[in-house]
């Protein structure tokens, strides 16, 4: 896809307009996806070399992780990991810790989740509710803190 493709398309008469092509951006995808032994990263990477636009692939079996590098659509890379290796596998759901307000929050700490890491609950409506503390938790925890000049003193 390069400055040549771009100019050909431009000029190319032949072509209708309407139809081009939107043009896919490089990204990241990172799935998780049960590793137990070597063959099952062996398998889940040939299961997604072979795909178009793949510039890069790491794996780690310590935290369940495939990351995809490259001009691909992550759903299509999940449908094919899926298809070609018959493992159940998910769109990455966690997100390092300090990016959650409340990460003890019911259904937002996770026991099976990798150091570091809670389940994202931001872009689920239930259990961002859950998430996000409350007036009388904020209330209370303020009432109690080292930050607060007014707090209790009793100890």
């Amino acid at each position: 896809m390069g400055i040549l493709d771009r100019l050909s398309h431009r000029f190319d008469f032949s072509h209708d307009s309407r139809k081009m092509k939107k043009l896919k951006e490089l990204q990241t995808v990172e799935i998780k996806v049960k590793i137990d032994c070597e063959g099952c990263e062996r398998k889940i990477r040939r299961s997604v070399e072979g795909m178009k636009g793949v510039s890069s692939i790491d794996i780690d079996p310590k935290q369940h992780k495939l990351t995809v590098v490259g001009y691909v659509e992550p759903r299509k890379v999940l449908s094919r990991v899926i298809r070609r290796t018959g493992k159940h596998a998910e769109i990455w759901p966690y997100v390092p810790y300090g990016e959650v307000d409340h990460p003890y929050a019911p259904g937002v700490y996770d026991k099976k989740a990798p150091p570091g890491y809670v389940r994202n609950v931001m872009n689920d409506s239930k259990a961002s509710n859950l998430a996000r503390a409350s007036s009388t938790e904020v209330k209370y925890s303020t009432a109690f803190s080292d930050e607060n000049p007014n707090a209790c003193a009793v100890m």
